[in-house]
């Protein structure tokens, strides 16, 4: 449910945005709308049956995979462990490239993936390994068996991690209404158009796409926020990659709130999200 809500607070799409999306479409041979271009965000869920072919694209003329078809949108994976490991694994390279390319002998193809991953689990088989409601009946080895599924250099590029416990039945019988998702998108869309004025010279339009370089020009953190990262990335463990992950995310976190510089809060937040192991 909160993966499907994703799509509706997603900034709204430039028109080059859509027009790569609708371009995508079109030489996958699903495009619905044959009179114009979409205006929506892709949201696909493949099943975790799929091949690996069809998860990156490819065939006799090779066409866009699920991670292409995603594009400038949502690919979501449910019970991340259920699908094959070399499937996920090759989702490596195009999560940090956000492009994909399919060699064949007449052919080399190049398509764009800059989709957002969103992936689910349980922690163990039976699933209920540290709720605190019913008891887990799988051995060690098992649950150790089935989180080795997911490798760590896979996990490691998903910026943030976070373990959802059980929903209680008073929160589900509660007749409080949260926050709308069009609110929300008021925010998001104020955030990327700060975003988009950053980095309008670079040709990009998000912090998720920032370099080494641009992350130690736009990515300031005072001492006060550095002696925190520093800490964390000792007592976490945190890998050089996981901490770039977290400067965008602080750097996210201060864009929704308006604040120009990075604070220390940005940066506590933005561990919070980090789960390590």
């Amino acid at each position: 449910m909160l993966a499907r809500r994703m799509s509706t607070i997603l900034p709204d799409l430039t028109f080059e945005e859509a027009l790569e999306i609708t371009k995508i479409h079109s030489i996958a041979g699903i495009l619905k709308n044959e009179t114009g271009i979409i205006k929506e965000r892709p949201f696909r869920i493949p099943h975790h049956t799929i091949s690996t072919t069809s998860m990156i694209g490819g065939g006799t003329i090779p066409k866009p995979g699920e991670i292409s078809l995603a594009h400038y949108g949502v690919l979501y994976l449910d019970e991340l462990p259920e699908f094959k490991k070399e499937t996920l694994e090759v989702l490596r390279g195009p999560i940090e490239d956000r492009k994909i390319t399919i060699s064949r002998v007449k052919a080399n193809l190049t398509y764009p993936c800059n989709f957002m991953l969103i992936a689910s689990m349980n922690p163990c088989p039976c699933g209920y390994y540290g709720s605190g409601i019913k008891e887990c009946t799988c051995t060690t080895t098992a649950i150790k068996r089935y989180l080795a599924k997911i490798s760590g250099p896979l996990l490691d590029r998903i910026d943030i991690q976070i373990q959802v416990k059980p929903v209680e039945y008073k929160k589900l019988d509660n007749k409080n209404i949260g926050e709308r998702s069009k609110s929300i998108k008021k925010r998001v869309n104020k955030a990327r158009k700060i975003q988009q004025k950053r980095y309008e010279k670079y040709g990009f339009f998000c912090n998720s796409e920032l370099t080494p370089n641009l992350i130690r020009k736009y990515c300031k953190i005072d001492e006060e926020g550095r002696n925190l990262l520093k800490k964390a990335f000792i007592t976490m463990n945190l890998s050089a990659r996981a901490y770039t992950k977290i400067l965008k995310v602080a750097r996210t976190i201060a864009d929704l709130e308006g604040e120009k510089n990075i604070q220390v809060v940005h940066i506590a937040e933005a561990l919070q999200y980090r789960r390590e192991g």
